[in-house]
Parts: structure tokens; C-alpha cells; sequence
């Protein structure tokens, strides 16, 4: 990404506020045992914002709402922007890795107000008793009630204790509004992504054999993503054979791929931080069985039929209901579906989220919302018959286009004479 891309979404998100601040924090990395912390995963906010992945750094924006004029930092015609980063330390970095220097943020960002993060307070408290501010926007976001209170929470409680005229305002709506449509450079970003994630699976489709262990396909996907530069997945990878593809969001990693069993992996790669999801399913031995080649065309089809008919206009919820009922009268016609009431016992999810900055995307979208050029989010395929020892999925990433959409991962395998033609 260039800089401009970063700045463009800074304008963006300042024009949408008006005598307000909004403060967005890279993030910290969580302690995971004694001395030790988990890697450090940069806030996805904070990256689309800025393009810094570094912990501990801060951006701050004010809106001056005034249509024209310069924020005191010397900023766009939206406001001014500030950004704190950790100051060098010889010592820390010797140990841990440099950190991102004065210019380079600059130059990555486009913001030209860089800070260390120790300047932080006092210029939000300047800010704040300057009285041009009347509100302060915060991203205030958590999957569960129960989470532990992030840096955004923390400060919630000193502007309560401190500025208790101050109102507080959660930044999440905007950001998912911005969020939503796509880029040129991200959608191109993306397609990189599926080239790195169409040879991962691949690798394990060529292995792939009687007796490997699920790990072995880990290590094969892991292996093909980091000769191409990618050192981690996009996300934690969903790969399991037999029995362990009825767990839905399995890790594990310890079963054994035995002779007629299906592998199932749920993966993906990235590219400057935009994200693939992409499931293929196969026979370990390379040979569908007639059940198995049953269940999967029944899949293949809907998801045929699914990339036929997406197109802007259709409504967000109308995506799942559509395939399936789709798969339902194939379900039907092969026997194990008597009545749609039935479609629950083999199909147990969705699957129609957002992809882009989270794989799970954070987006303004509803059941009501029309889908639009620039969209992007997976069609999921999953059939599962535990009666017959079967289950996989079949997920491509949709792109909506003017005209109607386009499957962003389609070089992947996906029909079984491809998937065969490969593990031969």
C-alpha cells in the first residue's frame, strides 16, 4: 500500500466527525507466561488507519469541522492528526527488534506530526481543555462481554474521572461504514493473497495420502506460504480429516487422514494485511467415492449457482437462504432431505462475512443491506452427513462487481475432475 491509501482513509473518517477527537491504538501484546508475551498482532484499525505495524503507538485525530482550515499541526483541510510512536531504545531493541523510526513512519502513514508516545497525555489534555472539543471517539469493540479492557476502555475511565463533560463516542460505526467497500489497491492486494493461499493448497493436495497426519498437511500449507514471503497464515488454519471435520473451527492438529477419508482445511493467506478465506475438501486418496462425489457436486452447484446470481441490489440476507434452499433440493433428490425443516442437520452455518483488514471482517453490513461494487465476503459451502462419515466445505471469496460478482479464489481446484487432475 501507498501512503496515500492511509491518508485517504484518515480524510475519510475526519470528515464523517466534527469538533471531536479520536484517539486509535496500535494495541499491546498480551503476557502469555512468566516473562514471555504472544506475538504481537497490530490493532486492524490502527493499520488501516495509519499502515504502522509497531505496539504501543497511538494515533490521535481532531476534527475541526470547519470546512477549510488547517489544524494546529498543520494537517488537511479535515483537522489536524498526531502520531505517538516509542521512542528508540538500544537496550529493548537489541533484544526485541527495531522499532519504526520518526521518517519511516512518515513515510509509510503520510502523517507528518510524529510524536513519542510519552507526549501522548499532555496533548490530549491540551486538546481537551482547549475547549474546541466537544466529543472524543473511541473504538470500542469486544467480541465478548467478559474481555479484559483494552487501552481505548482505560482511557474511558480517566476522560470519566477527568473531563466528565467530555461525551464519549464509539468510532466502530464509522470505521465499519469505511471498512466495507474496497479499494483498487486493497482488492489488489487481495488477489496476491490468493495466489500465496492457491499454492499452500496445492501442497497439500499433492501430499496428500492414507496415514498423514493433519499436521503434516499443516506443515505443508505453512512451508508453500513461506517460500513465497508469507511467514504466518492470515489466520490460525482449520485443516482436519475424518471425523474431526464435524468440528467446525478445529486446530488441533493430531488426527490421522486414514484410507477413504475426507481432508477439510479452511485457510488463508495476506498481503499487505488484506485477507483470503478460501475451504477446499477432498479424499485423501485422491479417489471420491460415490457418496462422497454426491455431496460434493451437490456443493460445487450451489456455489455455481451462488457466483451466477450475486449482484448489486441483492440483499445481504437473501445470500445464505438462497443456497440453501439451492442445496436442499439437491439434498432432496439424493435422499437424505425430506422436508427443508432437514436442511439444518447437514448444513450448520453460514457463511457469507466480510473478508478484508480481519477475515472476519468488521463491517457496517445487515440482512438489509444491499450489496454494492467493492464488497467482498466469502461463499461458504458446507454440507455435513454424519450418517455417512462426510463433511467439508467449499469457500471462495465473492467480490461484487458492477455487472454481478466475480470469484476472487476460482484458480483454486474446486470441481473433482480439477481436485483429480491434481492429486494424480
Amino acid at each position: 500500500m501507498e501512503s496515500s491509501f492511509y491518508v485517504e482513509n484518515r480524510r475519510a473518517l475526519l470528515a464523517r466527525m466534527e469538533h471531536s477527537l479520536a484517539v486509535v491504538f496500535s494495541g499491546e501484546a498480551p503476557r502469555k507466561t512468566n516473562d514471555e508475551y504472544y506475538p504481537f498482532f497490530t490493532n486492524r484499525n490502527f493499520i488501516y488507519l495509519t499502515g504502522i505495524d509497531q505496539c504501543d503507538a497511538t494515533l490521535l485525530l481532531a476534527a475541526t469541522g470547519n470546512g477549510g482550515t488547517n489544524g494546529p499541526n498543520g494537517a488537511d483541510t479535515a483537522g489536524s492528526e498526531t502520531l505517538f510512536i516509542p521512542p528508540s531504545d538500544l537496550i529493548a531493541e537489541r533484544w526485541t527488534g527495531t522499532r519504526v523510526k520518526g521518517a519511516e513512519a512518515s513515510a509509510i502513514s503520510g502523517v507528518k506530526d510524529i510524536q513519542f508516545t510519552n507526549a501522548f497525555s499532555i496533548a490530549l489534555d491540551r486538546a481537551l481543555l482547549s475547549g474546541e472539543y466537544s466529543a472524543i471517539y473511541l473504538p470500542l469493540y469486544k467480541h465478548a462481554a467478559g474481555e479484559s479492557d483494552g487501552p481505548e476502555y482505560r482511557l474511558v475511565r480517566y476522560l470519566s474521572e477527568r473531563f466528565p463533560h467530555i461525551v464519549i463516542k464509539d468510532l466502530m460505526p464509522h470505521l465499519k461504514a469505511l471498512r466495507l467497500i474496497k479499494k483498487p489497491c486493497e482488492i489488489a492486494a487481495m488477489r496476491e493473497a490468493q495466489k500465496d493461499t492457491r499454492e499452500g493448497i496445492l501442497a497439500m493436495m499433492r501430499a496428500s495420502r492414507p496415514g498423514m497426519m493433519e499436521y503434516e498437511y499443516k506443515a505443508e500449507f505453512d512451508y508453500a506460504l513461506m517460500k513465497r514471503g508469507v511467514l504466518t497464515p492470515a489466520f490460525p488454519s482449520i485443516i482436519s480429516a475424518g471425523k474431526n471435520n464435524f468440528s467446525i473451527h478445529y486446530h488441533s492438529y493430531t488426527g490421522q487422514a486414514q484410507d477413504g477419508d475426507m481432508v477439510l482445511n479452511d485457510v488463508g493467506a495476506w498481503r499487505d494485511n488484506l485477507m483470503t478465506d478460501v475451504s477446499r475438501g477432498w479424499p485423501c486418496n485422491g479417489r471420491f467415492s460415490e457418496r462422497q462425489r454426491l455431496l460434493y457436486q451437490c456443493a460445487f452447484d450451489c456455489s455455481n449457482h451462488m457466483f451466477g446470481v450475486i449482484k448489486p441490489g441483492m440483499l445481504q440476507g437473501e445470500v445464505v437462504p438462497a443456497w440453501k434452499h439451492f442445496t436442499y433440493e439437491r439434498l432432496r433428490d439424493i435422499g437424505l432431505c425430506k422436508s427443508f425443516d432437514d436442511i439444518g442437520t447437514y448444513m450448520w452455518h453460514g457463511g457469507d462475512h466480510h473478508v478484508g483488514f480481519d477475515v472476519h471482517d468488521v463491517v457496517a453490513v445487515t440482512p438489509a443491506t444491499p450489496l454494492a461494487p467493492g464488497m467482498v465476503f466469502s461463499v461458504d459451502i458446507g454440507i455435513y452427513c454424519e450418517e455417512w462419515g462426510i463433511g467439508f466445505r467449499l469457500e471462495d471469496d465473492c467480490l461484487v462487481t458492477e455487472g454481478g460478482c466475480e470469484n476472487l479464489s476460482r484458480d483454486t481446484p474446486r470441481s473433482i475432475e480439477e481436485i483429480g487432475a491434481v492429486m494424480a
